[in-house]
């Protein structure tokens, strides 16, 4: 069958699923700049930018090529959104929640303490109300988005020492993005907002008493358990932190239709690739952290607690003075209800007996 032929019968969908891309060879060559908040070494988050620009080329017979640049080369991890905004890249991949100074809205797009898991995130984005509402909160920033990746749940972190009650995160010094830091302020702690390239050295030179940043692939790649052998689980403040591309409006509005398509196909590749690694990977990793001297522990019951309930009361606050969050955060928290009692009837209930035998 020829390239004509295919068009005429597959359709968009069955194009893109093909790999060619109806009418490219008559659009004109596009190059766009990508600014990602992720150090190269991190393959898996760094890599999703790369894999979603791997596919616009091929997709787009090499007429739409996007340059990735990792954390600093163009600008600083959390100089992102401000380079999109003001049109200085076309492009970021970052994790929104980096941005909540700006409006705590921006942490509903990726994750808050207590909040929804990988699944339910891309079930609240693709079948609920979360990309509607998000692509109208992130319009007043000039951007449009796209779920980029999802880590799925997180580790707690690492600690010098072992925390064994709420008194012992009483000044305790943390590196923790988003919300988390918010929450953890409220029992007790100190939070920092470090980049990924940079928790290492703080860590090493006591600036900071604890740091997380993702899970046992990445975290053996970064080097913490040297420093800091207490490892902690589960990371509450993430269940499923979602990345995001975001594209700067006016360059979105300038795309062939053709390439629009194209993003949509890629950056929907992309948010599945990631997770995938993620769980592909953890696991080997996790083993291997271990044998090497890392401390597990579980998060005890009392700072579980307390942590959900200051979360619930800091939501109920700001619901209460920014009304862009309490309209996004109104249909998150009604999703999030409805999926819990699903997933407590079905996933929970075999992932607790599968997780409980010897294979």
């Amino acid at each position: 069958m020829d390239r004509r032929s295919i068009i005429k019968h597959a359709g968009i969908a069955g194009v893109l699923a093909a790999g060619v891309a109806p009418a490219a060879h008559a659009q004109a060559t596009i190059r766009w700049r990508l600014a990602s908040s992720f150090p190269k070494s991190l393959d898996t988050i760094f890599g999703g930018a790369e894999e979603f620009a791997k596919k616009v080329s091929a997709m787009s017979g090499g007429k739409f090529t996007i340059t990735v640049a990792a954390a600093g080369e163009l600008m600083p991890a959390f100089g992102v959104v401000d380079g999109v905004q003001n049109g200085t890249v076309e492009m970021a991949h970052t994790a929104p929640y980096y941005f909540f100074g700006k409006d705590e809205t921006f942490a509903l797009g990726c994750a808050i303490p207590f909040g929804l898991n990988s699944r339910q995130m891309s079930a609240w984005m693709f079948e609920g109300n979360g990309l509607k509402l998000m692509r109208e909160f992130y319009a007043g920033y000039n951007m449009v988005n796209f779920p980029g990746g999802n880590t799925g749940s997180q580790m707690g972190g690492w600690y010098r020492k072992e925390i064994n009650t709420l008194a012992d995160l009483k000044g305790l010094k943390m590196r923790i993005g988003g919300f988390g830091g918010k929450v953890l302020e409220r029992i007790g702690g100190v939070p920092q907002n470090i980049p990924g390239g940079e928790i290492y050295q703080a860590l090493e030179k006591g600036t900071i008493d604890a740091a997380e940043w993702i899970g046992p692939y990445d975290d053996a790649k970064l080097g913490f358990a040297k420093v800091a052998p207490h490892y902690y689980y589960p990371g509450w403040w993430e269940g499923g932190p979602q990345l995001d591309f975001f594209i700067n409006q006016k360059a979105w509005d300038s795309l062939p239709k053709e390439y629009q398509a194209i993003i949509e196909a890629a950056t929907a590749y992309a948010h599945v690739d990631m997770q995938a690694k993620y769980d592909g990977r953890n696991g080997a990793a996790l083993r291997a952290l271990v044998g090497s001297g890392a401390k597990l522990h579980r998060f005890p019951k009392e700072i579980m607690d307390a942590a959900f309930k200051e979360a619930m009361a800091l939501y109920s606050e700001l619901s209460a003075k920014n009304p862009k969050w309490k309209k996004v955060y109104t249909d998150y928290a009604k999703f999030r209800a409805d999926q819990n009692v699903w997933f407590r009837f079905a996933e929970a209930s075999f992932d607790d007996f599968m997780q409980s035998q010897k294979l």
